[in-house]
């Protein structure tokens, strides 16, 4: 069990730039810079104070979050999968590297109602070119694959992370 006393702690400027940061970066040329300004440090510190957030494991990732929608995506599903728990980790791997894919995750099963531990995220322009993303999933797993299936997005969630 890890001791709690070891985890840093976020100070006043930290907590404005993670504030500054929940909705996403400024839109411009120097977001780093912007975010600075408002916050009254320089554009160095906020890659500094953001790199040892990220090193520490307090914020999880500094990344573009696209609207799927927007660029002409409008097919969303979730393709889930029954493999073998020894080979879900390689497995995983693999099928996360595919560019369909946004993310790639192991889920334990709930049996005997959910078989499936491997889930992906897949987006294409309608569901005919999700399917043929998962014939090719499909294809690549072989044997290894005992069961799939997908289930396709009907509407746009809002996805917010935590806010302080």
């Amino acid at each position: 069990m890890s001791d709690l006393s070891d985890t840093p702690l976020l100070d006043e400027i930290d907590r404005a730039l993670v504030r500054a940061t929940q909705a996403g970066l400024p839109l411009t040329a120097q977001p780093y810079r912007a975010l600075g300004e408002r916050i009254g440090i320089s554009a160095d510190e906020v890659m500094l104070r953001l790199t040892r957030m990220l090193e520490a494991g307090m914020i999880r990732r500094i990344g573009a979050v696209p609207n799927h929608y927007a660029l002409g995506y409008h097919a969303n599903g979730m393709s889930v999968w029954d493999v073998a728990d020894e080979q879900v980790d390689a497995l995983g791997r693999q099928i996360g590297a595919l560019e369909c894919v946004s993310h790639c995750y192991l889920r334990p099963r709930r049996l005997p109602q959910w078989r499936y531990n491997l889930f992906a995220m897949l987006h294409g322009h309608d569901r005919a070119e999700v399917q043929a993303q998962v014939a090719r999933i499909v294809t690549m797993l072989g044997a290894a694959c005992r069961a799939h299936t997908v289930l396709f997005s009907t509407r746009i969630l809002k996805k917010t992370g935590l806010r302080i």
